[in-house]
């Protein structure tokens, strides 16, 4: 019963920044990639877990975007039900977590109204993809998100039409956000770069 009430304790209070506070979709669907990487790496289940339940309130759309002379990738963006695989083969054992991890399997969600819309690209080790230019409002909060499902280093820059650097993310990790708000309607570029050696599909959500 004591660990029961821990790990639903910790998964309460992991996710409950969703619920407290306005996150966007885009920014729900980086925390919990944030989440499982910080699970995977320490081996526990109920970081994972928590991954998967804030991932599971996200709604992507697939759009047909590509990057210019980008190739397209297969798949899509790492899912919930992935999340819970992984949570289990760590709760071995821990009956439970084993139930917790059930009842998020079995929790009915309608997600979100407007999701994130996403692509998936595909980029050779060292490799930069640029995208065609993005309108967004002025006044609005805009969001760039990138996530790989391997352990790549991908970077991700934002540039306005008249080619200045808006925003960037490059810290050497697998995901990549950057989120600002335009003082008056715009078209901006989007780059996602490669640093690693290895080639990796990754996914571009957009709000």
């Amino acid at each position: 019963m004591k660990t029961l009430f821990i790990s639903a304790a910790t998964v309460m209070f992991l996710a409950a920044p969703l619920a407290a506070s306005p996150l966007s979709p885009v920014k729900t669907a980086e925390l919990s990639a944030r989440l499982f990487e910080a699970g995977v790496e320490a081996k526990d289940p109920v970081l994972i877990l928590a991954a998967a339940k804030l991932r599971k309130q996200v709604n992507p759309e697939q759009s047909e975007r590509s990057a210019i002379d980008g190739e397209a990738g297969e798949g899509a963006p790492l899912g919930w039900q992935d999340m819970l695989v992984q949570a289990e083969s760590l709760a071995v054992g821990d009956d439970a977590l084993v139930g917790l991890i059930e009842d998020v399997r079995a929790e009915t969600t309608k997600g979100v109204v407007m999701g994130p819309i996403y692509n998936i690209g595909k980029l050779s080790g060292g490799k930069s993809d640029r995208y065609p230019r993005i309108d967004f409002k002025g006044g609005e909060y805009a969001e760039v998100y990138v996530e790989a499902k391997s352990a790549v280093d991908l970077n991700l820059t934002i540039k306005d039409a008249q080619g200045r650097l808006v925003c960037s993310d490059s810290d050497i990790s697998h995901i990549a956000y950057c989120g600002w708000r335009p003082s008056e309607s715009g078209s901006y570029t989007m780059e996602v770069d490669n640093k690693g050696g290895a080639a990796t599909s990754y996914a571009l959500m957009t709000n």
